[in-house]
């Protein structure tokens, strides 16, 4: 049996049977609570000063209102913002007055990376039916921030992956800053049609200082569980033009990389290339966007956060970093993780396609993989294997929304090779009304496995080449302002397997019920209080209990933005063939002296059990980490873990891990950055039954410059290198390095 992708490729193009030009909610909308927006007349210059003449026919509205941590109370500082429009362009302006303005925390960094600023933003619901919105936000500096919102994603996402092209400029006055905003119509989505539009807009203003104040245009209940619903009703935009909505973004991407095995010997060389690439984005309307990439450079430029697995038996998560698979990936998001996207390793072609139109939500990718990289999953563990074979990928996710309240949706992957082949297919449910949430989905799976795949499956799994189940899960929450309540089963069949997705475990299923009551002490120093408890068991599709947890905890936020939590857990756990008691407490704590230094401290102590020895023991992990800013430009960052395992008279282990470095921003589009990793592992073998190796080290450092004109638009240059130390290499050395440069172009015709 070889599944194919036939099923996938129908569920692709059912949402296009009915795509048609989007058009406005048919669904009643609040009255007109913000405002009507006028088209300007004249130039205005984003500058950060906002005396343009354009400005003085501009909608003025005030951000009035404090919502966290006070309940709708007067804003403790004047916030007046001005809205305009022209025909291809929304124009915001911000006059933010502050009390004392050399508290006013403002620091050149990239783009996304500005959030811990004072900082201002306005959040557009374009389509106003409070399942969609943009956010967009800038730092007294000019430093931009944007964000997808997802408020039909179960946790209210917000998605940072998303770029858009606008335009703005911030500067810090005698008595507060001033901020301006173009966004062009070409980088949003909205219906068209020449008419009035009427969008749901939030204006929001951060202002940190002992406490992070969150302040908006309107009122949000506490109560409230969705809240882009509560953002002000607005209308204007009439004529806006969108363009041709066509981006063209070339790149180049160019390396050399060399590596030796032993210290002292000659480096040689291990692969170098130059490839050209190019990206293509279309929206041939607002329902639809299409993207495509050919001999993509899917090169990371940021590294991944280093991590320790040896007292793990599941794969490690990495984040998906690279562009084409980020942008619109809230399209594709479901209640069990069917699709991450690293698993497309190395694909020579990619095409995308995302849209929406009235109630109808889809999104569809397709690509040729130059590899095939697997996670073999099980029941206590899972590994990555790589098959050298190319493979053809596609993903499609579709969902219609009944009403506000209910959402119905479908989602398909597959993935094809030579002697390989996996597909999954399922259906989920999302209905929610005031306080109350339900959610449930439901996937089938086929595969096909070559043999060497089969001959390493765990053996409670057996050595079957061509698995196929089942997985399901349901939930209900109720949340409120004080309370909230939580009961959730999963189950997951020893056969079901989502190749194009992380699913580490297999063969299980799962339930959990927890509850939290919160306590808010308005003008308090410790202002919110929040008490949480939780079961939870699993068994093995065979009915052997795998765990079986209890788990509490207090938390408190308070002066200084500070967070404390005190948690505390005991279970039972099943390894190889024994039930194990671990019971442990942990501490975090995390808090801002000064408005340019953050600390943060995690502490860990109970029993644990060690899965290389089969024992427990009294483990303690200590995690300090930081961040600190020195001027406008320059951020040094940092998070050291350390642990312990004691045991049968002696120390089993010891691991530390380190995580720093800094960057160096000259102007908003000029950075330096560094990056440091470094891991060390100690074991004394005489405590282990097994040879195992007594000392293992990794040490990392990278070095990147990058000139960014806009997210399109930029140049990367950079070297990194390596090294490894362990019982068979005394000697610390390095045994990779490599230079690269990567430069892309964003042309809209």
């Amino acid at each position: 049996m070889k599944p194919s992708l036939l099923t996938v490729a129908l569920l692709l193009c059912a949402p296009f049977a009915q795509a048609q030009q989007a058009s406005p909610s048919d669904m009643p909308g609040p009255a007109l609570s913000g405002g009507r927006i006028p088209q300007l007349q004249g130039d205005i210059a984003i500058d950060g000063t906002l005396d343009d003449a354009a400005w003085a026919n501009a909608l003025e509205q005030e951000i009035a209102y404090e919502i966290q941590p006070g309940d709708n109370t007067p804003a403790p500082v004047k916030t007046t913002v001005r809205i305009g429009y022209t025909a291809d362009a929304l124009y915001v302006a911000f006059h933010a007055i502050d009390t004392d303005p050399s508290k006013i925390r403002a620091h050149l960094r990239d783009r996304d990376a500005m959030f811990n600023d004072d900082w201002v933003g306005v959040f557009l619901d374009t389509f106003n039916d409070h399942r969609r919105g943009y956010e967009l936000v800038v730092n007294p500096l000019g430093v931009q921030g944007d964000l997808i919102r997802d408020e039909t994603n179960a946790n209210n996402q917000e998605d940072p992956s998303w770029d858009g092209l606008w335009q703005s400029a911030g500067r810090i006055t005698a008595e507060g800053y001033d901020v301006e905003i173009r966004i062009p119509f070409a980088t949003l989505r909205f219906p068209n049609g020449g008419g009035d539009q009427r969008w749901g807009i939030s204006l929001f203003r951060s202002w940190p200082r002992d406490k992070r104040h969150q302040l908006t245009s309107h009122r949000v209940p506490r109560a409230s569980s969705c809240f882009q619903c509560e953002w002000g009703q607005y209308e204007g935009m009439a004529g806006a033009h969108q363009g041709r909505n066509l981006e063209l973004v070339p790149t180049l991407m160019m390396g050399a990389s060399q590596m030796r095995d032993h210290a002292g010997e000659r480096w040689r060389k291990d692969q170098s290339s130059a490839e050209p690439g190019v990206d293509v984005s279309w929206a041939p309307s607002p329902a639809m966007t299409l993207n495509a990439t050919l001999n993509p450079d899917f090169s990371q430029v940021e590294t991944d956060q280093l991590q320790l697995g040896f007292n793990d038996s599941f794969a490690l998560f990495y984040q998906e970093k690279r562009p084409f698979f980020l942008e619109g990936a809230d399209y594709f998001t479901s209640q069990f993780n069917v699709l991450h996207t690293r698993q497309i390793a190395d694909p020579d072609f990619g095409l995308r396609v995302t849209g929406r139109s009235g109630g109808n939500t889809y999104g569809a990718i397709v690509a040729r993989d130059a590899t095939t990289l697997l996670l073999v999953p099980g029941v206590l563990g899972s590994r990555f294997e790589q098959l050298a074979q190319t493979a053809n990928v596609a993903v499609g996710r579709y969902r219609h929304d009944f009403s506000t309240q209910l959402s119905v949706g479908m989602i398909g992957t597959a993935r094809e090779g030579d002697d390989y082949a996996n597909s999954v297919a399922g259906i989920d449910l999302r209905w929610k009304k005031d306080p109350h949430t339900f959610t449930t989905q439901f996937l089938h799976s086929r595969s096909e496995y070559p043999q060497t795949i089969v001959a390493g499956y765990a053996g409670e799994l057996g050595n079957d080449a061509t698995p196929s189940g089942n997985a399901w899960r349901v939930e209900y929450s109720f949340s409120n302002r004080s309370w909230f309540f939580d009961v959730w089963h999963m189950d997951v069949d020893p056969g079901f397997r989502a190749d194009l997705g992380f699913m580490g475990q297999v063969g299980y299923d799962k339930s959990l019920v927890g509850g939290q009551r919160s306590w808010f002490r308005d003008g308090k120093a410790f202002d919110r209080i929040n008490l949480y408890a939780d079961f939870d068991v699993t068994h093995r599709f065979d009915g052997q209990l795998l765990e079986r947890e209890w788990e509490g905890s207090i938390s408190a936020q308070g002066p200084m933005q500070s967070n404390f939590s005190l948690h505390g857990m005991t279970r039972k756990r099943f390894w190889r063939g024994r039930l194990f008691d671990e019971r442990y407490v942990d501490t975090n704590a995390q808090y801002r002296p000064t408005g340019n230094l953050l600390l943060g401290l995690y502490l860990q102590a109970g029993r644990m059990l060690d899965l290389s020895a089969e024992k427990t023991g009294q483990r303690a992990m200590i995690e300090h980490w930081g961040n600190l800013s020195i001027g406008r430009g320059l951020a040094l960052n940092w998070a050291l873990t350390r642990q312990r395992m004691r045991r049968d008279g002696g120390t089993a282990f010891e691991a530390t891990l380190l995580n720093a470095g800094g960057s160096w921003q000259f102007d908003p589009h000029q950075r330096l950055r560094l990056t440091l990793q470094g891991s060390s592992v100690r074991r004394d073998p005489a405590l282990y039954p097994r040879a195992i190796n007594a000392r293992a080290r990794d040490l990392a450092a990278q070095l990147v410059y990058s000139y960014k004109v806009n997210p399109r638009t930029a140049l990367y240059a950079g070297a990194s290198w390596g090294g490894f130390m362990d019982d068979e290499h005394p000697q610390l050395f390095g045994n990779t390095r490599s230079v690269f440069a990567k430069l892309s172009y964003g042309w809209q015709p």
